[in-house]
């Protein structure tokens, strides 16, 4: 009997067109004899099944069940590809957990904690992970200018907090665009956090769980044409992708550490992907992705890649790890 997989893409924030182009590559690569696959469109305004014509028929939120005109569809597991709000932030995991209906992503907490950038490194900080230093900013706070780069110096990186993709993200070179910057940042989000710049090699690394067990996947080194690894470094071709990264074994064996500590330190479960930062030496960690893309030419499928792992192996491990 072939499990019923809804794919679940869209979502609420800007990075909605990413997500659809993540889900409708897993829908397409999905095993056909295995699966019986279902594209699954979440807006604020609408969640509905998509068909293979395109006609829409709506998901009744009580059960996440679809109507169409001659039966009822359910489903055995959820595909997570919704990329930021409400599909990485911890809301779908939980209201599928409610559900009772297994998803490919990890749970409630771990997508809450990780989406806050503020919070995710401040709960890691204990268990010795290095981090840039960094500066908090609520919409509404009194903007001290000078406080802020005495803390962390310029050039610095302001983020909109909970957000990916790069949107709100700007280095700052000069205190004058500062502002300017935060104001970016707050279009995105109502908190931010400005970062330290860390001058040094940018790695990107995958971190899954393999048929049962945590995988630390090939490392890949960003080297961004822009000033740094921004939308454009990410989607338009703006960046060397380079994996395996060119690390020494010493960096390698650190930074591989390092990822599957905080994989298991948050007991994490389905795919992650963090970005570090080699300051001296050492791996500073800038940010935890549960939801990665999920494109051919997306890292974290290029890194399975290098680890003899196909798109249909990556995806078919993720629904088999949801329905134990």
């Amino acid at each position: 009997m072939k499990k019923h997989i809804a794919i679940i893409m869209g979502g609420y924030s800007s990075e909605y067109q990413i997500s659809l182009k993540s889900g409708n590559v897993v829908f397409e690569t999905l095993n056909p004899q295995k699966y019986t696959a279902y594209r699954i469109h979440i807006f604020k305004d609408k969640w509905v099944y998509v068909d293979e014509n395109d006609a829409e028929f709506p998901v009744d939120k009580n059960d996440f069940s679809v109507k169409t005109e001659d039966k009822t569809i359910t489903f055995d597991c959820v595909f997570n590809a919704i990329h930021g709000a409400p599909g990485e932030d911890g809301y779908m995991q939980a209201y599928f957990e409610l559900l009772g209906i297994p998803h490919t992503s990890c749970s409630m907490y771990q997508a809450s904690v990780t989406f806050n950038k503020r919070d995710c490194l401040s709960v890691l900080k204990p268990y010795g992970i290095k981090t840039a230093a960094s500066y908090y900013l609520n919409l509404g706070d009194t903007i001290n200018e000078a406080t802020i780069i005495k803390k962390v110096g310029l050039p610095c990186f302001v983020k909109a907090n909970k957000a990916g993709s790069s949107f709100g993200v700007t280095k700052v070179h000069k205190q004058e665009d500062l502002q300017k910057a935060i104001d970016v940042a707050f279009k995105e989000d109502d908190e931010i956090i400005i970062e330290q710049f860390l001058d040094g090699t940018e790695v990107s690394v995958g971190v899954i769980t393999y048929k049962g067990k945590t995988k630390v996947l090939p490392i890949t080194e960003i080297v961004s044409e822009n000033d740094f690894f921004d939308y454009e470094a990410k989607y338009l071709g703006k960046s060397q992708e380079i994996t395996p990264a060119r690390l020494s074994k010493e960096q390698e064996e650190k930074v591989n550490t390092i990822a599957k500590k905080v994989y298991d330190t948050l007991k994490m479960t389905g795919f992650s992907r963090s970005e570090y930062i080699f300051k001296e030496g050492e791996p500073h960690l800038l940010e935890i992705n549960t939801v990665p893309g999920l494109t051919k030419e997306s890292i974290l499928p290029q890194q399975a890649a290098a680890a003899g792992i196909s798109l249909e192996d990556l995806f078919d491990n993720a629904i088999e790890e949801a329905l134990k």
